[in-house]
């Protein structure tokens, strides 16, 4: 049974830091791609973030968070890492995790892609 749970969620103020994580079990080694998406109230989730999880490792960012956020894995801890720096109030919503089984039909930033999800974390940014 795959089990996705995030956590490091919080309250921070305006070019405050977070540090997300997701906790992965069950079988992450047929995971192909992770990822991080986020759903602000009454918008879609939108991708924030992707990256491999067994080869060579290369991210993928959505363009309002490049350079700010930088996502990570650590495969001996089966986690998902996702590192956010000079925080925004529009970058307040609730962030989930999520685990494709496979790549290729779907693009990586659609939530199609993502087989399994987390139960997400609230991100709330003060001004």
């Amino acid at each position: 049974q795959v089990q996705l749970v995030e956590s490091g969620g919080g309250f921070v103020q305006t070019g405050g830091s977070l540090r997300l994580s997701c906790a992965a079990s069950g079988s992450t080694s047929s995971y192909n791609f992770m990822a991080w998406f986020r759903q602000a109230p009454g918008k879609e989730r939108e991708f924030v973030a992707a990256l491999r999880w067994k080869s060579v490792l290369t991210t993928y960012y959505t363009d309002s968070v490049k350079a700010r956020f930088t996502a990570s894995r650590d495969n001996a801890k089966n986690t998902l890492y996702l590192q956010m720096n000079s925080l925004k109030p529009e970058d307040t919503a609730v962030y989930y995790c999520a685990a494709a089984l496979y790549y290729g039909d779907t693009p990586y930033y659609s939530t199609t892609t993502y087989n399994y999800w987390g139960q997400g974390t609230q991100v709330t940014v003060s001004s």
